[in-house]
């Protein structure tokens, strides 16, 4: 059995990790201070013996663990903010966690930070947690003039992306391993492989009618047919989509995420396309820079002819000047689309045989929030996971928490 532990532990994305592998390990403590990710925290793991809120109370166990695993809140460092850095009270507590391993020792330590640390005042930021930490070696090289706080450790740092691990979201993310200088100190990053999962297949088949978003939110996204384009867009796959707004949907049979991300003053700032779902973030669902929201659409059904009528089943016209090739679509009124003359029609073209006939109604689409269980799916957490919180902590504590499949390969090259 392993000793372990954690500070801002979050939701426990290292204890489903070590679960996933099997590994038998004790919780000698774990550390967070956001209430409502403690009470998910102990709704699925129990709580552990020594539980505190904050770093800078919490006692330093003398004996050493196995791993240690700490993951200092990112937004000091992070793209989205204000890029304050160590000058963010948040961006200092890098050195509560290094004062942790010079005084523990521990075999093994993971850090895990967003991939702006990496570019954070030039880069001098994660050059100074390199230096401190590295006191042997960093990514194989020896380092000759130890820093003068460094802790005697090997480490090596990567920016993974989960996408690139088997979960269909494009997550970025710096990871460091420290290895005590008494271990065997040769490590290699997981492999890169190719993603099977899509987006489609974590998103749940039946989702509550609060998620699906009003008609006037829906007016306020348009697809661009420039983008879609260069996406490639396959139909066989799921897509992520980057629209004013960061939402996520289904566009021409495919099921995809919208997205949108603004600046610090809410302006729209990106709008692209992706073959896999945008960061999830702590905002994901509602409200932030970074919304996102799943677009389904909806079913076609044929259309019949009364004189001048061919409006059922409420559809919906997608644009006044709409034409088949789907240049930017929006809801409006209910229009015939003529498949086999590529037009459209505000009345139904001539009525055929079933097996002929080549009139629809495009019935527009239907566009919603991810689900909670559809973001925690996303960070590759099992659906044995619940919590007993509310969707708006739920999605935060998704956004704020590690990939799961991630964290596990990495453990799996640590020799315990």
């Amino acid at each position: 059995m392993i000793r372990v532990g954690s500070d801002f532990s979050g939701v426990g994305a290292f204890n489903q990790a070590l679960q996933r592998l099997g590994i038998d390990y004790k919780e000698v403590f774990a550390c967070d201070m956001d209430k409502y990710a403690r009470q998910t925290f102990i709704h699925n793991y129990g709580e552990p013996e020594y539980y505190p809120m904050n770093v800078y109370d919490r006692e330093i166990p003398s004996e050493s663990l196995d791993i240690y695993m700490t993951s200092p809140p990112c937004q000091a460092f992070s793209l989205a903010g204000k890029r304050l850095g160590k000058d963010d009270k948040r961006g200092i507590l890098f050195f509560n966690s290094h004062e942790f391993i010079q005084k523990n020792q521990p075999r093994y330590f993971i850090f895990e930070n967003v991939k702006g640390l990496l570019s954070d005042d030039g880069g001098k930021t994660f050059q100074e947690w390199i230096n401190m930490l590295g006191g042997k070696s960093v990514n194989g090289v020896p380092v000759l003039f130890p820093y003068e706080d460094s802790v005697d450790y090997h480490i090596y740092y990567k920016v993974l992306n989960a996408k690139h691990h088997g979960v269909p979201q494009n997550r970025e993310r710096v990871f460091i391993i420290g290895i005590r200088d008494d271990q065997d100190n040769v490590f290699q990053f997981p492999k890169e492989e190719h993603l099977t999962k899509r987006l489609k297949d974590v998103l749940e088949e039946y989702v509550d009618h609060k998620y699906i978003l009003s008609e006037k939110a829906v007016n306020s996204i348009i697809l661009n047919e420039d983008n879609i384009q260069k996406s490639k867009l396959n139909p066989d796959i799921a897509s992520t989509i980057q629209t004013p707004g960061n939402a996520s949907g289904t566009y021409k049979g495919i099921t995809a995420i919208l997205g949108y991300t603004r600046d610090s003053n809410g302006k729209v700032i990106k709008r692209s396309i992706w073959e896999n779902a945008g960061t999830i973030h702590t905002a994901s669902g509602g409200g932030g820079n970074t919304d996102q929201f799943v677009i389904k659409e909806k079913k076609s059904y044929g259309a019949y002819s009364n004189k001048k009528s061919s409006f059922s089943f409420g559809c919906h016209k997608l644009n006044n000047t709409l034409d088949i090739n789907y240049d930017k679509i929006k809801i409006g009124e209910p229009l015939a689309l003529d498949v086999h003359n590529r037009s459209v029609h505000e009345y139904s073209p001539t009525i055929t045989e079933p097996h002929h006939n080549g009139t629809r109604l495009f019935d527009g689409y239907e566009i919603r929030k991810l689900t909670p269980r559809e973001c925690f799916r996303l960070m590759d957490f099992p659906d044995t996971f619940t919590w007993p919180v509310s969707d708006s902590q739920a999605y935060k504590q998704a956004g704020n928490s590690i990939v799961v499949g991630v964290l596990a390969k990495i453990i799996a090259k640590l020799k315990l």
